[in-house]
């Protein structure tokens, strides 16, 4: 990720950078600049100065990115769009929700979800569809089932944050604050991860196995919201009433949707090399080559331990003014740290050493496990000062 932040550097300082930017660009800039400039002027009486400064970094951020990857810019208008749309319907009322048709059956926040879920289930039956039968067609609708789910799912999150200001503002926050809409946010970060990677690599046959995580975690909600009535919007604890947590939570969660990825091209890595020594040549054709899967795990992998270690120090930082000391070995502490140490160890072997293969593939996977204790073991089985986030 070093290597990689010194380029864009660079490309920003090189002479001809600037020169490269299209007419489309500059508008795009020029939409997101407006937008925050509007949010600023809504909504800066319930904001601070740190919050001032994580909207304007937020506007540079996703301009940034839409330079980067230019189909995140349809992605952002279309969630805004549907958002301010929803926001419309709302009004100052959230009862608006039970006579509004749209609020009812499409975006208000739990439909909203509701859709995003279907979305990612079919779309993981259609790469499915697409591995076997390798029609070019199929391939498109699962890519655009994907994009939908996606699309919808960040406008539900988007719907949910003005609902709980509705409800009242000492109810109202980020939706970034409990399992729930945490596992929404891994769902579409990992969509997304696996998106860029789809359209950098020109196929879509990791489709098949990224999407499996991502229904995994579609399982987990429906269970915790029919189950647990998880889905209801509760005030936030006092540990969580904090700007800290607009930044923690969601560079954490890009490197678990990375980490996620990765192990599941581990899989399809071991599938494919299993099929080529075996014979399988269907098998075979259905998957990408090795070399190709070992290149996205790598570079998941780089920005996930890049996002996380972030995370990690906003983490400190934010422990700090909640409970007086950057680390106290808290069980959540504890486990991060050796989620850390794993990647950084993974990443440590394969630049120095070349390490490629099986060893890395089945590395990934256990990481992943790993990750998953850290993040929901550790709060199922052992307390400390994050006990709040238990089932």
């Amino acid at each position: 990720m070093a290597v990689t932040r010194e380029h864009m550097l660079d490309d920003l300082a090189a002479p001809g950078f600037w020169q490269r930017l299209t007419l489309r660009d500059w508008l795009w800039a020029a939409l997101v600049v407006a937008g925050s400039l509007w949010a600023y002027a809504s909504y800066s009486a319930y904001m601070d100065e740190y919050e001032v400064a994580i909207l304007a970094g937020c506007a540079l951020g996703l301009i940034a990115w839409g330079l980067q990857w230019p189909p995140a810019r349809g992605l952002s208008l279309t969630v805004a769009g549907l958002s301010l749309f929803a926001l419309w319907r709302y009004g100052n009322d959230l009862g608006a929700q039970e006579r509004d048709f749209f609020l009812k059956y499409l975006l208000g926040s739990q439909e909203a979800f509701m859709w995003m879920s279907a979305l990612f289930v079919l779309a993981t039956l259609t790469y499915i569809a697409h591995s076997v039968s390798q029609s070019a067609f199929v391939g498109r609708v699962a890519s655009a089932l994907t994009w939908s789910a996606s699309t919808i799912g960040i406008t539900g999150l988007m719907v949910r944050w003005r609902e709980s200001y509705l409800m009242g503002t000492d109810i109202g926050h980020i939706p970034v604050s409990n399992l729930y809409e945490v596992f929404i946010l891994f769902a579409v970060v990992t969509a997304l991860l696996y998106l860029y990677h789809e359209r950098r690599t020109g196929t879509r046959k990791m489709g098949a196995f990224v999407l499996l995580v991502i229904s995994a975690a579609i399982a987990f909600l429906l269970w915790y919201t029919f189950d647990r009535e998880a889905n209801r919007i509760m005030p936030l604890v006092p540990a969580l009433q904090s700007y800290w947590m607009k930044i923690h939570v969601p560079a954490n969660f890009i490197g678990y949707g990375s980490f996620a990825l990765a192990a599941m091209l581990g899989c399809a890595w071991l599938l494919r090399d299993k099929a080529e020594r075996a014979g399988w040549r269907a098998v075979a054709a259905a998957l990408p080559p090795c070399a190709l899967l070992d290149d996205v795990m790598y570079k998941a992998i780089a920005l996930g331990f890049a996002a996380f270690t972030l995370a990690t120090i906003l983490g400190a930082l934010w422990a700090a003014e909640a409970w007086g000391g950057y680390w106290s070995w808290d069980p959540k502490e504890t486990w991060a740290l050796i989620v850390w140490l794993n990647y950084a160890a993974w990443l440590h072997l394969r630049l120095t050493k070349g390490m490629r293969g099986a060893p890395m593939a089945w590395w990934s996977i256990i990481g992943l496990l790993v990750t998953a204790f850290a993040f929901l073991g550790v709060n199922m089985w052992l307390s400390g000062l994050h006990s709040y986030g238990t089932l």
